[in-house]
């Protein structure tokens, strides 16, 4: 595989954009074959996945639309990493515990979360919560790379108890650069924890390219720590599904963490508060819309008599109505008074935090008092 560089900073050496990663998709939709990772799906499945990409799109772009018209402080689009989350969601097992970071819409619905509780988090009408036992998908992080000391730890303490599940815990490119992920590695080779580090490595830590964020690949660096490595093609929803499988495979078997690079682009904004147009160039852009990742598994399923333009439409249809559903959902939630924040943060109660609220219910009395006079 060929493809252009950059440059590296002001060293003005090159590097390479894409070395050579898992592709068992092309962005034409054509099935690949590679020596060491497949994965066998029926078209059903395919189907399924496709379906499953297609309402995180719609999902996502309502997201969006609703921060855009006033109903949202902030939303982080999942635009173009569809198959990055789709193929490592749907290769999960139901007592494999995922650590998100706050991006992670896809791997959510495939853990059959209520999008409304993620648009609560973004509305400010929860305290960030949901209760991570439901479905095995713990809190939505916004601490940049700290999920992955969390999700070691608890995979450490998943091997203590034996158990035959594992942790996948999810991260961008921008988090590598941090203490935590380093420390996680560290942990996790040293005490064999059944852990997935899943890298998306969309290009851009905010307005900061990857290339001004390290001198080699991202997912070399698994080889210092001692555990493997692999890059796989983030466009491609079977890539993405077959490296996983093979990396929790390993885990669960007790042979220990591995680093997936989902080398994939980031096709909107970082939030809603970020103007992208600002530090990258529009031919960067169309380029990687030539990868869409929907687009080409709908290439294979048309080219092999899966599914036809009927089938499409009814999906978009379908995806269309769940987006709404969720849309008037989110308008219609009510705001929670102030002192329910007190609620969550200890388990069974604690005296100083009731004298707080307690303090807290006397100075919002207060504005009462003078409102009535």
């Amino acid at each position: 595989m060929t493809s252009r560089s950059r440059t590296n900073g002001d060293s003005g050496t090159r590097r390479p954009e894409a070395e050579e990663f898992v592709q068992l998709l092309s962005p034409q939709g054509e099935l690949k074959v590679h020596p060491e990772h497949t994965v066998e799906v029926e078209p059903g499945e395919l189907r399924g996945l496709y379906e499953d990409m297609t309402l995180a799109r719609a999902v996502d772009a309502e997201g969006v639309l609703l921060q855009r018209q006033g109903e949202l402080g902030l939303w982080p689009s999942l635009l173009g990493q569809e198959a990055a989350q789709i193929g490592s969601g749907r290769a999960l097992a139901g007592d494999d515990h995922v650590f998100p970071s706050y991006r992670d819409h896809g791997v959510a619905l495939c853990r059959g979360m209520d999008p409304a509780d993620l648009f609560a988090l973004f509305r400010g009408v929860n305290h960030g919560g949901w209760d991570p036992a439901e479905h095995n998908f713990h809190l939505y992080t916004l601490v940049i790379g700290s999920q992955t000391l969390h999700a070691t730890g608890y995979a450490m303490g998943l091997a203590k108890d034996a158990t035959e599940s594992a942790a996948i815990v999810y991260f961008g490119d921008g988090a590598t650069s941090q203490g935590d992920v380093s420390e996680a590695f560290n942990f996790a080779a040293l005490c064999d924890a059944p852990v997935v580090f899943f890298c998306q490595n969309n290009q851009w830590a905010i307005s900061e390219p990857t290339e001004k964020q390290t001198r080699v690949p991202l997912y070399q660096r698994a080889r210092g720590f001692g555990f493997p490595g692999v890059r796989v093609d983030g466009n491609d929803v079977l890539a993405c599904l077959a490296v996983t499988r093979w990396a929790l495979e390993r885990a669960r078997k007790g042979q220990g963490p591995t680093l997936i690079e989902a080398f994939t682009y980031r096709m909107g904004a970082h939030t809603t508060s970020d103007d992208p147009t600002r530090y990258r160039d529009a031919a960067e852009v169309d380029a990687w819309r030539a990868k869409d990742p929907i687009a080409r598994l709908k290439a294979l399923l048309t080219s092999r008599g899966w599914a036809d333009e009927t089938y499409f439409a009814e999906v978009d249809d379908q995806c269309r109505q769940a987006a709404r559903a969720v849309r008037e959902r989110v308008r219609a939630m009510s705001v929670p008074h102030p002192s329910v924040m007190f609620r969550h943060t200890y388990a069974e109660g604690h005296a100083l935090v009731d004298e707080e609220l307690a303090q807290f219910t006397a100075y919002k009395a207060a504005f009462a008092d003078s409102e009535g006079c």
